[in-house]
């Protein structure tokens, strides 16, 4: 199964007097990374939010957006800073004393003075808010995950099918591969022949000559790594499990013998093939960055 790295979903849900809404997106990532932006008073519970991500998705940077808005008017408290207000009284008592004058302590001066009084809106409880939060945060990661789901599928088809078409460049190599040796040896025969004029070819030696360089030119063993390595990257798209790095690190295998095969075929016909390979390689590599 392959999921996308790449979503974005979106959940709401109402109560205690707020109006709740949880936006997520998601992009590609080497690890899971949960980024989680909530107002200041529940920064407590920002923890549960990352859990929740983290039980249901496996790779990708995830940013959290919370926005609540109140759908009724909340108390508004007064608070007094008994701290400040004390050192107030005693700052003006000590000045009535260096001036040598009388001082009482009067209430209504006291209050006027910067920050003694704030008037603040009563928050509400994290934890009682939490059920209403938590509903919208588990619509959004659904959506999400739908989302990474519906992309992962289309990505599956488009690599699959780069995937054919890879293979089949590499079954051109396959048929053509022989064919290199037996041209070589005819080259060979025709070449000493002219050299030699009327004096008779060793066939021994021509016959090590061309073995040496079909053991040199061999691309055997690529072509079957390359075989094992296209049967294991389709059948890494029927299983349950998170399958992006187990693909990255068959594309780098992939890349491996095609540039082994590049080097050793000494053919300008798989040599165009190679290149051809390549470049495919290249778009499905780019593609599996996307897969979680």
């Amino acid at each position: 199964m392959a999921n996308s790295m790449t979503g974005f979903g979106r959940g709401e849900a109402q109560g205690l007097g707020v109006q709740i809404s949880v936006e997520m997106k998601s992009v590609n990532n080497r690890f899971l990374e949960v980024l989680v932006k909530l107002p200041r008073n529940l920064n407590i519970i920002e923890e549960r939010f990352r859990k929740a991500v983290q039980e249901k998705v496996q790779r990708g940077r995830v940013d959290i957006y919370v926005n609540i808005k109140e759908t009724e008017e909340k108390k508004r408290l007064v608070k007094v800073d008994k701290d400040l207000v004390l050192s107030y009284d005693n700052s003006l008592k000590e000045l009535a004393n260096l001036l040598n004058t009388t001082y009482k302590s009067d209430l209504f001066s006291l209050v006027s003075f910067p920050e003694v009084l704030s008037v603040e809106n009563e928050e509400t409880d994290a934890e009682a808010l939490w059920p209403y939060l938590n509903m919208a945060l588990q619509e959004a990661l659904n959506q999400l995950i739908q989302m990474r789901r519906t992309e992962g599928e289309r990505l599956a088809k488009d690599l699959l099918k780069k995937l054919d078409d890879l293979s089949g460049m590499v079954d051109q190599v396959t048929v053509r591969a022989p064919q290199v040796v037996a041209e070589y040896q005819e080259k060979l025969r025709e070449r000493l022949a002219a050299l030699l004029a009327d004096t008779s070819l060793d066939e021994a030696r021509l016959i090590t000559e061309i073995a040496i360089f079909a053991d040199r030119s061999s691309i055997e063993e690529e072509l079957v790594r390359l075989g094992s390595h296209f049967e294991q990257f389709t059948k890494a798209f029927s299983t349950n499990e998170p399958i992006g790095r187990k693909l990255d690190f068959l594309v780098q295998e992939m890349n491996r013998e095609i540039n082994t095969i590049g080097s050793k075929a000494n053919d300008l016909e798989i040599s165009h093939i190679v290149v051809q390979g390549k470049s495919e390689l290249e778009k499905i590599r780019e593609q599996v960055q996307n897969i979680e």
